[in-house]
């Protein structure tokens, strides 16, 4: 499975960095994590404010910091797909 986490480098963009590997560790899950900081390549997501997590080409959220259980419940909803 692929993430990413889109943001240009805020503090919200790489807390959520560390919490995705944190629930990724935590679960065992098989993921690459990637940031992705180009403002264009965010912009073709089509998300209007960052952070933003992309599970495997589909937005899972964006413009807010989710809890752990929130991350890892969208990454068994969409790393399925």
């Amino acid at each position: 499975m692929e993430i990413k986490i889109l943001g240009t480098g805020c503090q919200k963009c790489k807390t959520l960095e560390k919490m995705t590997q944190e629930v990724v560790e935590e679960n065992n899950f098989n993921a690459t994590i990637t940031k992705v900081e180009d403002i264009m390549l965010i912009m073709n997501y089509g998300i209007r404010s960052t952070p933003g997590l992309v599970i495997n080409e589909k937005v899972a959220l964006s413009g807010r910091l989710p809890s752990k259980d929130e991350i890892k419940k969208h990454i068994e909803k969409y790393g399925n797909e």
